[in-house]
């Protein structure tokens, strides 16, 4: 969303808006991935440039705002990004310096309120209601947040500052880049019905085409609309909840940050494949970085699933629960493998596959029990080892044979790894 589509209201006289209630800041950082990876480029600063894959079918991961200018955005397949802007540089990502830098700018978060709810690896609401006493106001806080995260990380982040979550994330991002706007208690209704009815939370596609079918084109338009009609054509839940909105009213509160619900990883390949040899490599490598990012986070799961999709998109997913949690790769790999093996599929053309883990709970409340088959230093003890080592020297330092790349080969190289 972007200045051009929606302004503040304006105010009668001078001087900062006023931020008393304002208590909920949505903090999102710039072009995150790409901000990060210009740190070691900074030759690039000020030029398009695009992170993805500069080969193969992949999606942009995130893009500079001059990249942006040509309209690339995250998401949007490499090849499409590439045509729109053929001046742009293509960085590959760089996963481990994204999840370092975010492990940093959330401890920046934490060290302002212990009410924090990130949204991703580069968002997150605050409630600084608890730190106002200790800090000051909220539009200082968002200040010092900003001043900190670019002082330690380099790198810039917008502020919205607003009484509600809804309101607050649609400010951050009218406050892009490098920015802050703060919304007063009494100016949310109209900032908010000045907006296409699109903002809203939970309008998608076919809810936006209902609501221009019913002539609804502004927040404002709907919030004159009988809730007698909204429900008539939204359905009950859905009518009542743009009806709030429009009106301002978001009553949810920033969820205090809990443990991830799942984790997993996806590979779009270079070209189909068909080999289930390459399919075994590639689950493989997805279920030794899924494993390796469950014990990271200090966690172990039961429920294990693969998601593939074939050459026509069709996409089917299947899941086996455990058990006992696991966090060991070799289990995972072993589940993901034989839920592929059951689907029977000969030489089927494969796009994409997955690997997920699911019902995830701290490891210290995790009963995992040493297999009756496993020797004293068994799998457990081989991931630890590996993990001290990719901490160390690198992620990929230490991985199965099987996942080192063959100089002499027949077969189609299997899509990028990293």
């Amino acid at each position: 969303m972007s200045r051009r589509q929606f302004a503040l209201p304006q105010r009668s006289g001078d001087g900062p808006p006023d931020d008393t209630g304002c208590t909920i800041l949505h903090v999102d950082m710039d072009a995150f991935y790409a901000s990060a990876s210009l740190l070691a480029r900074p030759d690039l600063v000020g030029t398009p440039v695009i992170i993805g894959a500069a080969r193969g079918r992949g999606v942009v991961l995130s893009a500079t705002y001059e990249a942006r200018r040509f309209g690339v955005t995250s998401a949007m397949p490499m090849s499409r990004a590439q045509r729109l802007c053929p001046q742009a540089t293509v960085l590959p990502p760089d996963h481990e310096l994204y999840s370092r830098m975010s492990s940093a700018v959330m401890e920046i978060f934490r060290s302002v309120t212990p009410v924090l709810e990130p949204l991703s690896l580069d968002e997150a609401f605050l409630d600084v209601s608890g730190a106002i006493r200790r800090l000051g106001p909220p539009a200082t806080i968002g200040q010092l947040i900003r001043d900190t995260v670019h002082d330690e990380q380099r790198v810039t982040c917008s502020v919205g500052v607003a009484p509600s979550k809804f309101v607050a994330k649609l400010a951050s991002g009218l406050a892009k880049p490098d920015g802050m706007v703060i919304v007063p208690v009494d100016e949310v209704v109209p900032f908010v019905q000045q907006l296409p009815v699109g903002a809203l939370w939970g309008v998608g596609e076919r809810t936006e085409e209902a609501l221009l079918r019913l002539g609804l084109r502004t927040v404002a338009d709907i919030a004159h609309t009988p809730l007698t009609t909204l429900t008539r054509a939204l359905g009950d839940v859905g009518g009542r909840h743009l009806h709030d909105l429009s009106w301002g009213r978001d009553p949810r509160g920033v969820e205090q940050e809990q443990r991830e619900r799942s984790i997993g990883s996806d590979e779009t390949f270079a070209h189909d494949l068909d080999d289930p040899a390459l399919i075994h490599r590639h689950l493989l490598a997805l279920s030794e970085r899924t494993a390796s990012r469950v014990r990271k986070a200090g966690l172990a799961g039961r429920t294990i699933s693969i998601k593939v999709r074939f050459a026509d998109f069709t996409t089917i997913t299947r899941s086996r629960t455990l058990r006992e949690p696991t966090d060991v790769s070799r289990e995972i790999y072993e589940t993901a493998v034989g839920l592929y093996d059951a689907l029977g599929l000969q030489r089927a053309r494969i796009r994409l596959v997955g690997v997920r883990m699911d019902k995830l709970l701290p490891v210290e409340q995790a009963p995992i029990q040493a297999r009756l088959d496993e020797p004293d230093h068994g799998w457990r003890d081989a991931d630890r080892a590996i993990d001290r080592a990719s901490a160390r020297f690198g992620s990929g330092a230490v991985r199965p044979a099987s996942l080192i790349p063959r100089e002499q080969s027949s077969s189609r190289p299997p899509g990028d790894l990293s």
